[in-house]
């Protein structure tokens, strides 16, 4: 615990926000909120929807009473009712007392498989990424239509968010389920996550937004279209309904298809003293 208050407390002295991937449930949300309070720091908690999990609305609630405190703590939240992390994570240190139905809630990214305890057991020694599934869509939906999350994709290969999370959050949870306002959706892809950057990454201030100045990344879709494609099988499928994407100007998806060869962007990055 102590080099975990070590590090909010150097983001304090920097004027920059922890960015924190914290061990899951609500023990754990009390002690990172604890810890970025005593050493008044700025903080940012990713995918609510996995590190709440079941407890998702007392998890958000904890969230919603800090703020009302008047600390600076946000949230973020991605449209599956799946995680992912590496098999080796001290996460599935009792792994070998676990059930048999527990194991098969674990999916082997490489192949697709559901595990058993001998294949879990071979691919801890081996590492490597697995899918674990048991969230339910109403837990997905609390998270992701809260009023207090940003929308974001989270990252590695293999489970289908890296692709598909922003056109799975425009095509179900906006026009199939009415569960989000469009401009409300957007604005949390969009503005909400430079807003939450741009104080300490100046780089942010022209993105996010479309007015003169600011950077043309520009995302054109069809509202009536726009679903994702990818799966847990095949978590590299592009999204449908996208027709355009533009990065500084320049297309990189131009009538639905990928332009080959055209790497527009650029590294973001702090200017840290």
């Amino acid at each position: 615990m102590d080099e975990i208050e070590h590090m909010f407390s150097v983001a304090a002295d920097l004027g920059v926000t922890a960015f924190v991937h914290m061990r899951g449930g609500l023990e754990g949300l009390d002690s990172t909120l604890t810890a970025a309070n005593n050493a008044a720091a700025s903080l940012h908690i990713v995918h609510a929807n996995s590190s709440g999990g079941g407890n998702i609305l007392e998890f958000l609630e904890m969230i919603q009473m800090a703020q009302d405190e008047g600390r600076d703590v946000t949230t973020e939240a991605y449209p599956y009712g799946a995680s992912q992390t590496g098999i080796q994570s001290a996460l599935f240190d009792d792994w070998e007392s676990w059930d048999d139905e527990r194991f098969e809630r674990h999916q082997w990214v490489r192949t697709g498989e559901r595990l058993n305890r001998e294949t879990f057991s071979k691919y801890r020694e081996e590492g490597g990424s697995v899918i674990i599934h048991g969230r339910t869509e109403e837990m997905t939906l609390a998270a992701v239509t809260s009023p207090l999350t940003i929308v974001a994709s989270d990252g590695g290969t293999g489970h289908p968010r890296g692709a598909g999370t922003f056109a799975r959050i425009l095509g179900r949870y906006v026009r199939e389920q009415g569960a989000l306002e469009l401009m409300d959706a957007l604005a949390r892809m969009t503005i909400l996550p430079t807003l939450r950057l741009e104080e300490f990454v100046p780089a942010m201030k022209t993105k996010g937004r479309i007015r003169v100045g600011s950077d043309a990344d520009i995302t054109i879709f069809d509202p009536e279209t726009v679903i994702d494609r990818a799966t847990y099988l095949e978590g590299s499928l592009t999204s449908d309904g996208i027709e355009y994407v533009l990065v500084n100007g320049i297309p990189v998806v131009y009538e639905g298809e990928i332009a080959e060869g055209v790497r527009p962007g650029k590294a973001i990055k702090a200017e840290m003293n």
